[in-house]
């Protein structure tokens, strides 16, 4: 069973896209599944950090497609055909890895002009869940990086989602964004009856790891507490701050293959990535 993953904060700056990077990487590379990223926010953060900057923009010289191209692939005809087509996944599926034992690493890349789709939202919605479904089949999971913005992008990623994973970053406002979240999923809910949505937990990132700021351990009650009053699960697991990270994702490297990344360090995203995949199911 394929099963897929909306990373997503009404909160941006949580480190949400590097989570996202390693968390894909581990459960193809560690845990052996067939992982599908998707790329859903316009400044396409995570195609960069996949594909690193010079081969990204090759990609969008390319006649290669992206996100985009499924949400408008009725908009408007197409120049050599006259009329619409429907999307090939092997226009807009990227491959970034394959492995001896069948374990893989797929991306569908975004651009900037992902945001033109948010003018003319009507009947878009169903179709990433609809394009995701017809090539569920060949992954064991499908994480979605969302934007941090109430739209029909989020509205396409819960309906392509069976759980909803929150990135927090332990700091003042961490807060801000879970009442708009939760007020987003409850309305998702009621008018999509017949989906099962679930939280799969929140997710603390970039947290200190030895004299933690008594800013960050304030932060981490409050959220731990409202959290609780929505009936989120908390991780007990932490991907605490390592400059490794954000070196990693400019070299397009994951946490366990950045240079001079301490074998601690690995360690704890390990727990935190394995959390992740018996929470929703993936192990």
């Amino acid at each position: 069973m394929t099963v897929s993953v909306s990373m997503i904060n009404m909160k941006g700056g949580v480190g949400k896209t590097t989570l996202t990077f390693n968390l894909a990487w581990y459960s193809a590379w560690q845990a052996n599944l067939k992982v599908l990223a998707v790329d859903l926010d316009p400044q396409s953060n995570l195609s960069q950090y996949f594909m690193g900057a010079e081969r990204y923009l090759e990609y969008l010289s390319s006649d290669r497609a992206t996100v985009v191209d499924i949400f408008e692939q009725f908009s408007s005809p197409r120049a050599g055909s006259g009329a619409p087509t429907l999307m090939d996944p092997t226009k807009v599926i990227h491959r970034l890895h394959k492995w001896n034992d069948g374990s893989l690493l797929d991306i569908i890349p975004s651009r900037l002009e992902l945001s033109w789709t948010l003018k003319n939202p009507t009947e878009k919605a169903h179709l990433l869940p609809k394009f995701l479904a017809s090539v569920g089949a060949n992954y064991d999971l499908i994480l979605i990086d969302c934007a941090p913005t109430e739209s029909i992008l989020t509205t396409a990623a819960y309906r392509s989602s069976r759980y909803v994973v929150v990135p927090v970053k332990p700091e003042f406002l961490a807060t801000i964004g879970f009442p708009l979240l939760a007020r987003s999923l409850q309305e998702f809910k009621l008018m999509n009856q017949d989906q099962q949505l679930d939280i799969a937990g929140v997710i603390f990132n970039d947290m200190r790891r030895s004299n933690t700021p008594p800013e960050q351990i304030k932060s981490r009650s409050d959220v731990t507490a409202l959290a609780k009053t929505y009936d989120w699960p908390v991780s007990p697991e932490v991907a605490y701050h390592s400059d490794s990270y954000p070196a990693g994702s400019r070299s397009g490297k994951p946490i366990f293959h950045t240079d001079y990344a301490r074998d601690y360090v690995k360690s704890e995203f390990g727990k935190v990535a394995n959390k992740f995949l018996s929470s929703v199911g993936a192990l």
